[in-house]
């Protein structure tokens, strides 16, 4: 089954954009958590379905932050944490920008659900595989 067609397969089931970014991550990682999908959801619809910065950019921020945050009462962010977040969050910007006119669900969807049937999946599968390209080509996959 390719991205697209997983992307589109968990939205059967329910699950909203962080979320699906979390159980595709975990699927990579041959991980299973669901608090952590529980608790992504709280992203979706830009932030608690308010509309506000899509849940695609804070979730895949989220993501990268997976491998390169700081877990634990001892240690650090690893060296590439604001690197890896800066070059997501400026491919992210310049992407939503350049389509949509700025970065928020409001912006992607114009308010119309339909919007949401016709961008997200795709907007999804992309923020996904940046993720993956950011993650690897910085040693983490």
């Amino acid at each position: 089954m390719d991205l697209f067609d997983r992307v589109m397969e968990l939205s059967q089931y329910g699950y909203f954009c962080s979320q699906i970014l979390a159980i595709l991550m975990l699927e990579t990682t041959g991980e299973e958590n669901p608090g952590l999908v529980k608790a992504m959801g709280g992203l979706n619809g830009g932030v608690g379905f308010s509309q506000g910065c899509c849940g695609c950019m804070t979730g895949g921020a989220c993501v990268i932050s997976y491998f390169t945050g700081k877990g634990q009462d001892v240690g650090y962010y690893d060296a590439q944490h604001k690197p890896a977040m800066a070059e997501f969050t400026q491919w992210f910007e310049d992407e939503m920008l350049d389509a949509f006119g700025g970065i928020e669900c409001r912006d992607i969807t114009k308010g119309n659900p339909a919007k949401r049937v016709q961008y997200c999946p795709q907007l999804i599968a992309d923020t996904f595989q940046k993720c993956m390209e950011i993650l690897e080509n910085r040693g983490f996959l």
